[in-house]
């Protein structure tokens, strides 16, 4: 996906904010997009905990980091290579900062797509320190000759340089100082199994709860310097999609609302104005969101739809539905994915306001099919 541009409140645009958008305008402007924006790892650096007693949610994951953290300072080694899997936007690249502020060691970031050669990396790792840590986001990206020169890079701190040119080639190993690899993917199961099995510690994160990012809101406000109310912090987290990204994004919409058509305090009311603006709903849905559940309840009634028909329906690709639109309502139990198509669940018709259709959709919708006594011959059939 490709950068999306910012919408600022004073444009008129209701649906408008943070997101990102395709080339040639394929895929309109989201506020509820989790992936980052051009510029918005600037505003979020500085609003990111330094040590882990600062990170709020987490708990479990926290702990277990906790503990092989302070196992390698009272050994004083490096980390064992650490993997963070999840939706984005939960803090993997925070937890990666972390990881070196805490074992005070210095923090080099890459990407997958950015390594497109072996050399690349190569260069990268001849240059760490002792105990350096390198995080290497949307690792799942790695093309295969670039992972390779990873594996023996992790297991024995050395990689394999190739000098010369066909016969004369010759092989030499480098030795690295021992490392810290930190991984960080929204596709675990895009990692190849050699590379998942070479990580010492793999961990998993969670949507967070609205009192997790309700505190989260409460800490961004006060770093931003905007005065936030506990209820208006508690409407924003609730919208927030479980996704601490997006509370900070609407946190910073919110702000610019108070500040140009409210009183500059964030509180219950400005926060349900500033969101509503926004064009994101009670739910964390936008009209993007809202459209597709429109067309499965109105346009086609709540019975089974295609993703290709879906597709054409809205003017969107299939693998955007699936992959931006499709997993947070269906969490929510907004959308059903069915065997033979998708369809709305009971509580999009809430949401919808419209009532649900008495006949017994879900059955059909299930693609179960219906169980029919067989018919048996009469005598007259057999011949007798």
């Amino acid at each position: 996906m490709s950068p999306r541009r910012e919408i600022l409140a004073g444009n008129g645009a209701a649906a408008g904010g943070d997101g990102q958008a395709p080339t040639a305008g394929a895929e309109p402007q989201r506020p509820v997009d989790p992936g980052p924006e051009p510029g918005e790892e600037d505003v979020e650096a500085g609003l990111r905990p330094r040590r882990l007693q600062e990170f709020i949610g987490q708990r479990d994951l926290k702990g277990r980091l906790g503990i092989v953290l302070e196992a390698a300072r009272r050994r004083r080694q490096a980390v064992d290579h650490v993997l963070f899997a999840g939706p984005p936007g939960l803090g993997k690249t925070t937890l990666a900062g972390i990881v070196a502020a805490e074992m005070g060691a210095g923090f080099r970031v890459t990407s997958g797509p950015a390594l497109a050669r072996a050399g690349d990396l190569a260069s990268i790792l001849t240059g760490l320190q002792p105990a350096d840590v390198l995080f290497i986001d949307e690792i799942h990206r790695l093309p295969r000759a670039v992972e390779e020169i990873l594996y023996p890079a992790m297991e024995d701190f050395a990689i394999d340089v190739v000098i010369g040119k066909g016969p004369t080639a010759q092989s030499v190993r480098l030795g690295l100082p021992r490392f810290t690899l930190v991984g960080a993917t929204t596709r675990t199961g895009l990692v190849t199994g050699p590379l998942r099995d070479r990580f010492g510690f793999v961990a998993h994160l969670e949507h967070y709860e609205v009192d997790e990012l309700q505190a989260i809101v409460a800490r961004g406000a006060g770093m931003l310097g905007v005065a936030t109310s506990a209820e208006g912090a508690q409407e924003i987290a609730s919208r927030s999609r479980g996704t601490p990204r997006l509370a900070i994004r609407l946190l910073r919409r919110v702000r610019d609302f108070v500040e140009v058509r409210a009183e500059g305090a964030i509180t219950l009311e400005a926060a349900r104005e500033g969101c509503a603006t926004f064009g994101v709903d009670e739910l964390g849905l936008d009209a993007l969101d809202r459209r597709l559940l429109e067309v499965l309840c109105v346009r086609f009634a709540g019975r089974p739809v295609g993703i290709g028909t879906l597709s054409i329906s809205l003017g969107e690709e299939p693998e955007t539905l699936e992959d931006v639109y499709e997993p947070y309502l269906v969490q929510r139990g907004l959308v059903l994915r069915t065997p033979r198509g998708r369809v709305p669940g009971p509580a999009a018709w809430r949401h919808l306001g419209l009532p649900e259709p008495a006949e017994a959709v879900p059955a059909a919708a299930a693609g179960v099919p219906e169980l029919v006594a067989p018919r048996l011959p009469g005598l007259g059939e057999l011949g007798v």
